[in-house]
């Protein structure tokens, strides 16, 4: 069964539209890479999946199931019910409840009744992942350096019960060195029959650690990377 299958999805906020007839399918076991300049996208495109843009048309199915269509109001309001059906996404920048303990933080992240009974196990996962939050359970999150708030975002994504996770802009803020070991944690998990995608600018940090690698120009998913990166002029007709 296809993991996610997006058809004609456009959104934005306000009178504006961010994205343009999008369509894209994402099979089991699969890591797509999202690679585009700031401001043309992608981050929307994952907040439309879990319905957290200000309007949207269009479908999205997840695991054959539609979790999307026509919405022009209520930003958020359905997000509660997408998440729980398998769902979890890393917001980019420092996405994290700074008064809490990276314990605590992590915890959040099990939000529904079988994950919570199962956090401590999942939790162990997380800390084979991020091997580096095994000593900063204890710690308020946010006296932690800017690697350690992106892996404790992540790793709060990853302690929920998803098919798909969505990961924004890892690398945002980050030293080369931590970016890269970042994205490495990622590639490394064993996804099983699930997938996730991973938005960011450096194409060369995603390059060769995910299955397959799409552009997002001006709203639009392109099949040429370059072109989304800016490196040829956009060329008419190249939707997916």
């Amino acid at each position: 069964m296809t993991i996610l299958e997006i058809k004609g999805l456009s959104a934005g906020y306000g009178p504006v539209r961010v994205l343009h007839d999008l369509n894209l399918t994402v099979q089991p076991g699969e890591r797509l890479g999202l690679v585009g300049l700031n401001g043309h996208g992608k981050t929307t495109f994952l907040s439309a999946i879990v319905g957290l843009t200000g309007w949207q048309d269009g479908s999205v199915e997840f695991k054959g199931e539609q979790i999307g269509g026509r919405r022009t109001h209520g930003m958020g309001r359905r997000t509660p019910q997408i998440v729980k059906r398998g769902i979890a996404l890393a917001p980019q920048g420092d996405a994290i409840f700074p008064g809490l303990t990276v314990r605590d933080n992590l915890d959040s992240g099990a939000y529904s009744g079988a994950t919570w009974r199962s956090r401590r196990k999942r939790r162990e996962r997380i800390l084979e992942v991020f091997p580096a939050l095994g000593q900063l359970l204890r710690q308020t999150a946010g006296t932690l350096s800017g690697g350690e708030r992106r892996m404790v975002s992540v790793g709060r994504a990853l302690m929920a019960d998803a098919s798909l996770y969505l990961v924004d802009e890892p690398s945002l803020g980050l030293a080369p060195k931590v970016s890269l070991g970042l994205v490495e944690a990622l590639s490394a998990i064993d996804l099983g029959d699930g997938a996730m995608i991973i938005a960011e600018q450096n194409l060369p940090l995603i390059d060769g650690r995910v299955d397959r690698v799409l552009g997002m120009h001006a709203g639009e998913l392109k099949l040429d990377v370059g072109e989304a990166l800016g490196d040829v002029p956009p060329a008419a007709g190249a939707h997916l």
